[in-house]
């Protein structure tokens, strides 16, 4: 078993610990009222899109997510909230250090033995989900999970979908599609992107992810017989019929989005397995970028 394909199935232990943890870090993290800016890089930075997205549709406050080297230093900010697996990314530290002083900042991290803990005013260290696999998997739906609970969005049911995930087959002949198209609404319009980047990294696969009803706005043009359409969350009214009058495969279920990820992350890892590329080991890629 590869580094992620152990460290994704632990991913329902994990959700479990972090939103057990969320009332002990509520000071370190945005009160309700203030107005947020999400930041990360990568991966990072759409757990900050989704985990926007649902703080700002639980009406608690007028809330931005940004890749760290977006960030508009010209908006005026509550606090800085900042997500780095490694705490070394050099986009993220630059930026918080830009803004101390003038602006509360905080951090999830998995390693308390780095930069980011002097960086950030307030830091939350999930270092059960670090992971050795340069392909992030567990870390960032935990730390998604902790933000979750901290609004008071998380269920054990969620955990519960976590589990079916690990267990159920993946659909018959989608590891076979020679292209995949994930699609989001609302807060899981970042899990759609999280989702295709995992098949990049993992799997050096042909894929793309947009906000569903974009994709009838052109990319649906691609979509035929061998390619695979992904879903997470609800789907707009006659999408799936679209899709599937097209000759691709659409894809869908009734887990929670965050849960559903798991079955991305897993196909991920199936596709590089069937290409013999090893998903722990990325082409081009390094845990942390440090410049």
């Amino acid at each position: 078993m590869t580094h992620v394909e152990d460290e994704l199935r632990s991913q329902p232990e994990c959700w479990t610990r972090a939103a057990a943890l969320a009332p002990e870090h509520r000071g370190a993290l945005p009160a309700p009222g203030e107005r947020v800016a999400i930041v990360g890089c990568g991966t990072s930075y759409f757990m900050a899109q989704s985990a926007a997205a649902l703080r700002e549709g639980a009406g608690q406050g007028e809330t931005d997510a940004f890749a760290a080297s977006e960030f508009p230093y010209g908006r005026t900010y509550d606090r800085v909230l900042a997500l780095s697996r490694s705490g070394t990314t050099t986009e993220v530290l630059d930026l918080l250090r830009k803004v101390n002083g003038r602006t509360r900042t905080s951090a999830i991290t998995a390693d308390p033995h780095t930069p980011v803990m002097d960086a950030a005013d307030d830091v939350v260290v999930l270092d059960f989900a670090d992971e050795r696999s340069v392909v992030q998997t567990r870390f960032a739906t935990t730390a998604l999970t902790l933000l979750r609970a901290h609004l008071g969005l998380h269920a054990d049911a969620v955990v519960t979908d976590a589990r079916t995930a690990l267990d159920a087959a993946l659909p018959e002949g989608l590891v076979d599609c020679g292209q995949f198209t994930f699609l989001g609404t609302g807060w899981t319009v970042g899990l759609a992107h999280e989702a295709a980047l995992k098949m990049r990294e993992a799997a050096q696969a042909w894929t793309e992810s947009y906000p569903a009803m974009e994709y009838r706005h052109g990319p649906v043009s691609i979509t035929t017989r061998g390619t695979a359409t992904w879903m997470l969350g609800t789907a707009p009214d006659g999408l799936a019929e679209q899709v599937r009058a097209t000759g691709a495969q659409w894809v869908a279920g009734p887990l929670d989005p965050l849960a559903d990820l798991i079955r991305a992350q897993r196909l991920a890892v199936a596709v590089a397995t069937a290409h013999d590329l090893d998903p722990d080991r990325p082409r081009h890629l390094t845990r942390s970028v440090i410049l």
